[in-house]
């Protein structure tokens, strides 16, 4: 047995209120924000192997790739939870 739900005319659709959503613009600013620092973070990491044809490529340990993209990874994954959590306008 189907269901038949009617179809939405024009005047069933409602504009939803701004201090209905869940987010507001600042709290989509600030995501897209840790997006590129995570982003960022992960293009810092990023690097050739560490086996080449002529041995052994001690790159692999820089401080960049151990330490700097790493950490603005995680700040960038931690401040991500803070912009979810900033309250909109009321």
């Amino acid at each position: 047995m189907k269901i038949k739900y009617p179809s939405p005319q024009p005047g069933d659709i409602k504009k939803v209120e701004e201090s209905a959503r869940p987010f507001g613009k600042k709290n989509y600013i600030a995501m897209a924000g840790c997006l590129v620092l995570i982003i960022l973070g992960f293009i810092l990491m990023a690097g050739s192997g560490s086996s080449v044809e002529g041995g052994f490529n001690p790159d692999i340990f820089s401080t960049r790739r151990i330490v700097i993209g790493p950490a603005i990874t995680f700040l960038g994954f931690l401040l991500m939870a803070f912009a979810i959590l900033i309250k909109p306008k009321q």
